[in-house]
């Protein structure tokens, strides 16, 4: 058996995050070879993986970041099974981590092969699972792009958002950061009427008739009153046409304008844990 020094466990652990025992036992098995050392906890890691397939991973972290020129950000949220888990430092970090990597990549699947430290992405969170010994994954992938893109964490990292406005204007930075707290607070459906798919529209019309059917309402008139309440739906559900969080009294499209007559909404991207 090799003899194995303090600091060549405490190097293994640094580089892969391992406890102290699982690095002791790789490197014994290893006789000492680092390399392969590594190798065995990631194998270890494929079958904590394997073994925790069919878990639920709902907790975690999301992050969202944007590139220095604002024009374009990602969410993406690091799942795993318990809040405890989630909360952790070395989680977060790793979260982060992976939201400045995915900066870089306009899709999931690109994101998960890119290079992390020597391996893919997609080995790392396999690497993690057997590291912390919960299920480790990415659950949402959000990209955005515009003449101007902000981002919000909710505290506890449990919801993030990135909205884009039409133009980088003065006070733009801070409007866009409203705006995103606005999509993490209320949860619009979708930005405007237009991005309301048809499906959607026609189950709450439909719900609509029922109500007024149960009001007595005449069969005649129901369609039409049913479509009319539509408008109420999208002021609730839609992001630019919901009330201003910060002041009821305009709604988020108004609120824009108040920063610079042009300015409007052009996207937004919200992803939650759960």
């Amino acid at each position: 058996m090799s003899n194995i020094t303090a600091a060549e466990v405490n190097k293994l652990r640094t580089t892969t995050g391992a406890g102290m025992m699982d690095c002791k036992k790789a490197l014994v098995e290893a006789e000492g070879n680092f390399e392969l050392a590594i190798e065995i906890l990631r194998k270890k890691g494929q079958k904590v993986a394997a073994n925790r397939s069919d878990r639920e991973s709902t907790e975690g972290a999301v992050i969202a970041v944007v590139n220095s020129d604002n024009t374009a950000g990602v969410v993406v949220s690091l799942n795993c099974e318990t809040d405890f888990v989630g909360k952790n430092e070395g989680f977060v970090k790793l979260a982060n981590d992976f939201a400045n990597l995915a900066l870089n990549f306009t899709d999931k699947d690109a994101f998960l092969a890119a290079d992390f430290g020597g391996i893919t992405v997609a080995e790392k969170l396999i690497e993690q699972t057997g590291v912390i010994g919960e299920k480790i994954e990415i659950g949402s992938f959000e990209r955005l792009e515009g003449a101007f893109v902000n981002s919000y964490i909710h505290a506890g990292n449990g919801i993030a958002t990135l909205v884009a406005l039409s133009a980088n204007v003065d006070g733009g930075a801070e409007a866009a950061r409203n705006v995103a707290m606005q999509a993490a607070a209320m949860a619009p459906i979708a930005l405007d009427e237009s991005g309301v798919d048809a499906d959607t529209i026609a189950k709450e019309i439909e719900i609509a008739k029922d109500m007024l059917r149960q009001e007595g309402k005449p069969e005649a008139m129901i369609e039409n009153i049913a479509k009319g309440k539509l408008g109420r739906f999208f002021k609730d559900n839609t992001l630019v046409n919901q009330d201003y969080i910060k002041d009821s009294s305009m709604s988020v499209a108004a609120y824009i304008k108040s920063v610079d007559s042009g300015l409007t909404v052009t996207g937004f991207k919200r992803a939650a844990l759960g």
